[in-house]
């Protein structure tokens, strides 16, 4: 063989590895691009996934917020309907307290008045034996409907009428005043005890203003 024939061989022989060398080198960059494409799909999937995460996250976060600010405001709302509701209530009671102050005006009137919680006293105490305190000014009216109130409730609850004392030292306190509006006031009606002082009912004009006044809160 001459140098020809050797100098052609190797030359094919060359285009040959070359030929194979491209050849591989197409397969690596091919099997690279599809290793390359399939991590980037992972990869922005786990970003993808990452991101929604985050979304759903502060999504929650954000109708957390709004849920507690709703429910701060419904408080507020409801703390406002209640101190309007309260204020009402107040100013109710507050005009209902100073119409009791004209009750003793008419002295016809609450001279029978008088009379009728005496008696509705000692059917409630049903003591043998009391003590009656009224306001020092409403004294005499008391004196004045006494035997007549014992004797209406002797007849309601069919016994002898009861011996009732009138507290001539200590007296309930009078009616408010605006020059002392913080201090301890009656707007009228008296307390009865029994002789012993441990059974006491209160009926005031002002004690069954609150008795009232709680039985129609709810209305």
């Amino acid at each position: 063989m001459n140098d020809a024939d050797v100098s052609k061989q190797i030359q094919q022989m060359i285009r040959f590895i070359r030929q194979e060398a491209e050849e591989k080198a197409n397969e690596i960059l091919v099997s690279a691009e599809e290793e390359f494409n399939i991590e980037k799909l992972q990869l922005v999937e786990s970003e993808k996934k990452k991101i929604r995460q985050e979304y759903e996250r502060k999504q929650k976060q954000v109708e957390v917020r709004k849920k507690i600010e709703y429910s701060m405001q419904l408080n507020a709302s409801r703390i406002k309907v209640l101190q309007a509701q309260d204020d009402v209530v107040t100013a109710m009671k507050d005009s209902a307290s100073k119409g009791l102050l004209r009750v003793s005006d008419d002295r016809s009137a609450y001279k029978e008045l008088l009379q009728g919680l005496i008696v509705q006293s000692l059917l409630r105490l049903k003591e043998p034996s009391v003590l009656l305190r009224s306001r020092e000014v409403d004294v005499a009216l008391v004196e004045s409907v006494l035997d007549a109130a014992k004797k209406e409730y002797a007849v309601k609850a069919k016994v002898h009428a009861p011996k009732v004392v009138i507290d001539k030292r200590v007296f309930l306190p009078p009616a408010p005043s605006s020059a002392d509006s913080h201090g301890p006031s009656c707007s009228g009606g008296v307390v009865l005890a029994s002789q012993d002082g441990k059974i006491v009912f209160e009926n005031t004009l002002d004690a069954r203003l609150d008795v009232v006044f709680w039985q129609k809160l709810p209305e």
